[in-house]
């Protein structure tokens, strides 16, 4: 079934042609260039490389990287230099590391950032230096959008998208759980007001989620006990990283393992594989799929596949995106005869369809997130090793 808003149609990105990766009009950061120069772009990507989130944050760094590779090491005709720095596991290590890149490294555009609390405390930064801010991952909803973008969705969405599929399929209440920080805030609150919305109960008490402290959490057996108290009929959470792993091992091992699990993100990437068959049947929401038959996705995971030995995820996804999104926009800003951060920002928000391994997408008007397709998956035998199987589509969401 499909719900929200439907993609209008507007002018489908284009091939960067020929003629505009020759023109190099005008250097990025407004200095003037001779035409035929060959000006560098400078690319901050802020990524958790330690920590908790060090498995995703890895995979943002992969997808980029992959696109540039796949590209010449260009975009829209224009070298790259890319600098790579740790976000770290939040707002203390990611903002210091985000101030050097836009002071001291004078970054054009800045990429990547895993979590919600990094992103609001490097915004401020953004819009004092008039950047764009291409994100990667999952962000908070935020009022001031001018340079703020992000090519993967606003952190409620998947809560939102699955909500309704879990409320026709679960014949009882639904414990709700997840880490205390903004991320799992933006992502609980997204299922638990749809899911309440269209009827669904709550098994916990109060009919308030039940958080758990992080990053220190890692023993998450006496929650499980509190569960097993309650009469929830399965349980809906979200994690990534080790958090990820730590739960659904524990989980198969608890007095719950029979309910179903329903989740954003607790089997996606390579935490798959540290899980094991612990993972076994757990029901994920995400806006990509691996195994997802189009084109794009043929060639993104192809490619992916034979330069990282593993299945792409919607981390390197995301960020292959980012990059081609940019590549488009710096294209278009030089066709019209300046590169500056301020062209490429106004170039994307020209930008029209977006052909991705998701499906295509564009940039909602609202929100400057993707208008985009979200999948229901589960953990299935996939020959030898266990996937991420796409089962149908659940909903199209953006703004």
């Amino acid at each position: 079934m499909f719900f929200g808003i439907s993609i209008p149609r507007r002018r489908r990105v284009r091939p960067v042609c020929a003629a505009v990766l020759a023109l190099g009009l005008t250097a990025v950061t407004g200095c003037s260039g001779d035409s035929g120069t060959d000006e560098t772009v400078k690319i901050g990507l802020l990524t958790s490389l330690s920590g908790t989130y060090k498995a995703p944050g890895t995979d943002l760094r992969a997808g980029f990287e992959l696109y540039l590779n796949t590209h010449g090491n260009k975009l829209g005709g224009r070298k790259v230099e890319l600098i790579v720095a740790d976000e770290g596991d939040g707002p203390p290590t990611a903002l210091p590391a985000a101030t050097k890149l836009v002071k001291k490294d004078k970054v054009d555009i800045l990429t990547g950032l895993v979590g919600g609390g990094s992103f609001n405390a490097v915004l401020p930064l953004i819009q004092q230096a008039k950047i764009p801010l291409v994100g990667s991952n999952a962000r908070p909803t935020v009022e001031d959008i001018e340079y703020v973008w992000t090519t993967s969705f606003l952190s409620d969405e998947p809560g939102r998208a699955i909500a309704p599929y879990v409320k026709e399929n679960v014949d009882g209440p639904v414990y709700a759980i997840g880490p205390d920080y903004q991320g799992g805030h933006d992502e609980l609150r997204g299922f638990t007001d749809e899911f309440q919305r269209v009827g669904g109960e709550l098994a916990n008490t109060g009919d308030k989620t039940t958080w758990t402290p992080f990053p220190k959490t890692t023993n998450f057996m006496p929650y499980f006990s509190d569960i097993a108290r309650t009469d929830a009929k399965a349980v809906y959470c979200f994690y990534a990283g080790k958090a990820a792993v730590d739960f659904a091992k524990q989980y198969a091992q608890s007095d719950i393992a029979h309910l179903p699990l329903y989740t954003a993100f607790v089997t996606e990437g390579s935490v798959l594989q540290a899980q094991g068959r612990a993972a076994k049947g757990i029901y994920s929401v995400l806006n990509y799929s691996a195994d997802l038959d189009n084109e794009a996705n043929r060639e993104f995971a192809a490619e992916y596949m034979k330069k990282y030995l593993g299945q792409p995820t919607t981390y390197a996804m995301a960020s292959y995106d980012a990059a081609a999104v940019l590549d488009q926009a710096i294209a278009d800003a030089d066709e019209r005869g300046e590169v500056t951060p301020q062209t490429i920002n106004q170039a994307i928000a020209a930008l029209g369809q977006i052909d991705s391994p998701r499906g295509t997408w564009e940039f909602g008007d609202k929100a400057h997130s993707p208008v985009q397709t979200w999948y229901l998956r589960q953990v299935r035998p996939d020959g030898n090793q266990l996937a991420n199987v796409m089962i149908q589509d659940l909903a199209t969401l953006g703004s």
